[in-house]
């Protein structure tokens, strides 16, 4: 493998790390509000409104069952829009982060589930108003599931990343398919695969110890 090969690679992987942390980020700054909205309206629940749910719902489930590639195709204008151009590590975040959004609001929203009626009960008794229930009571409560569903969402967003090289994405997805594929260097195609593979297993064992500790705590 060529000095250049290896510099393509390191490369590869600090744009695959930039794309991955900061679609993460935006995406759980716009999917965790959402994610409390859909637990919160939910019958029953301390803000119940059976419309807000449905149309948030909706609008979740149907950008969840669009396969990712089509999803990138299809969001190719509108990404031009917001940086100027469809191509690149940057322009590769657009995508990522609007498929990752859902994922994310229904893991919030599947860890606030997890959250025992008992002690929102006991908010509610004690003349707490939803807004501190939530933020004091609910989302504590939900911390260590909300930071292995965290790991989870990165590792997915991680998997994603690969996915853009095939409309002119950066990362280790454009090295795989530019070097590995099209000129048939294999073992430029398997260290990229083994780098995806070594960087998915590390964020999920970060989470998983991060969830650990907390529970402990």
């Amino acid at each position: 493998m060529s000095t250049y090969i290896i510099k393509a690679i390191q490369k590869g992987v600090l744009e695959t790390l930039e794309m991955t942390i900061i679609s993460s980020i935006i995406a759980y700054v716009i999917g965790l509000p959402v994610g409390v909205l859909l637990y919160v309206t939910w019958k029953g629940r301390i803000l119940e409104n059976r419309f807000v749910n449905i149309i948030i719902g909706a609008v979740i489930n149907i950008l969840r069952s669009l396969p990712f590639l089509i999803l990138l195709v299809l969001l190719i204008p509108f990404t031009r829009w917001v940086t100027g151009s469809s191509i690149g590590t940057l322009a590769s975040v657009v995508p990522l982060t609007v498929g990752t959004i859902p994922i994310v609001a229904r893991m919030v929203e599947s860890s606030l589930c997890e959250v025992q009626p008992g002690i929102i009960e006991a908010a509610t008794s004690m003349g707490a108003s939803p807004l501190y229930t939530i933020l004091h009571f609910i989302l504590p409560e939900a911390t260590p599931s909300l930071l292995q569903g965290g790991a989870i969402n990165m590792a997915t967003v991680l998997g994603y990343s690969a996915m853009a090289g095939v409309i002119g994405g950066g990362g280790l997805g454009a090295i795989a398919l530019q070097y590995g594929y099209y000129r048939y260097q294999k073992d430029v195609l398997w260290t990229a695969v083994a780098l995806l593979i070594l960087m998915v297993m590390v964020i999920q064992e970060a989470g998983e110890h991060i969830a650990k500790k907390n529970r402990k705590s």
